[in-house]
């Protein structure tokens, strides 16, 4: 284990944001981390791992503690479920695609997600009608303060709409090592629902699914509206989806009867942060090297040379512009790193 310094973090985050590190270490074991988190004399650390769901501002006076911590374990199985332990880095997308070839169902419709598998608790990851909670048996994090490994339940986790306890009163005290996933063996209970996923499977002539298709439908579907970060700098959704009361909602919806929304329950709705974004007249629009993606308003993008305060900007104008016309506050999805 080696702490370098003045590192770039281009490569580290999905935004491909130039910023410099003035402390960088590679975490690859639970040893690594607990010797990481006992060293003195640093400003400040922060916990790096796929890069993809955040937004780094300036340069970072930090220890950044790279987890690339790795390995897909059988926990537990018997004849109905499979219990699996991954590690924190292992690369989300490449998971699913594993769990798929050995013909473990759940996750689905979750592919192409960016971002490793530590991370995906903490924003409760969710696409095309399924969230992570709905696979997830508990995970292991450290305790920073005390380096001791500690089990969070699903109860514990505290699970919302892109959220968790480890963004509220857990933020900055945890961090994730491992988690464990409970998949289904045949026969799959598959949701084809949500979005295009209906659609794209009869355009295939696909009449009896199998999970495999099931990802291969939200493989395509997202190619098509979202950029190939290795392509064009960005971290999937910028914005989540803001969730409104009842009357915020009549209001809303008497005012914009064309609007899209999805019923969360009796007394919540959400609304598309896209459409509102793209209502605003946002949606493939440039300032710069910064900008609003052609196919999907809700991201932004780094055509090359933005830095994070050209995208901060860009994400606050937009922000101000949805409260302006719809009275409805939209927040970021991603984290903003200082």
């Amino acid at each position: 284990m080696k702490i370098r310094h003045n590192i770039s973090l281009k490569k580290y985050n999905t935004f491909g944001i130039e910023a410099l590190a003035s402390h960088f270490v590679e975490i690859t074991t639970i040893q690594n981390l607990k010797e990481v988190l006992q060293k003195e004399g640093y400003p400040k650390k922060i916990v790096l791992s796929g890069g993809s769901n955040m937004l780094i501002v300036n340069d970072l006076n930090a220890l950044v503690m790279h987890i690339n911590l790795k390995g897909i374990t059988i926990f537990s199985e018997d004849d109905h479920h499979v219990i699996l332990k991954v590690m924190a880095g292992e690369n989300w997308h490449e998971f699913v695609i594993w769990t798929i070839n050995h013909n473990f169902g759940g996750l689905e419709n979750l592919s192409l997600i960016p971002g490793n598998v530590g991370t995906s608790p903490i924003q409760n990851i969710g696409a095309y009608g399924v969230e992570l909670k709905d696979c997830f048996e508990s995970c292991e994090a450290m305790d920073i303060s005390t380096q001791q490994l500690v089990t969070f339940s699903r109860p514990d986790c505290r699970f919302g709409y892109r959220d968790s306890i480890f963004k509220n009163s857990g933020k900055g005290k945890y961090i994730i090592t491992s988690v464990n996933f409970k998949l289904a063996k045949q026969p799959h209970k598959l949701n084809t629902s949500y979005g295009a996923i209906e659609s794209q499977l009869k355009e295939k002539k696909i009449k009896t699914p199998t999970i495999k298709d099931v990802s291969d439908a939200v493989i395509t579907i997202r190619q098509k509206k979202l950029p190939d970060p290795s392509k064009l700098g960005n971290s999937g959704s910028f914005f989540k989806n803001p969730v409104i009361t009842k009357d915020e909602f009549n209001t809303f919806l008497n005012n914009n009867p064309e609007a899209p929304f999805y019923k969360i329950s009796d007394s919540t709705y959400k609304i598309p942060a896209g459409w509102l974004i793209e209502k605003c007249g946002f949606k493939g629009k440039r300032f710069g090297d910064a900008g609003v993606h052609k196919n999907q308003a809700l991201v932004l993008v780094n055509f090359g040379g933005a830095s994070g305060m050209d995208l901060l900007k860009l994400a606050h104008k937009i922000q101000d512009a949805v409260l302006k016309r719809f009275g409805i506050e939209i927040k970021p999805e991603v984290n903003i790193i200082t």
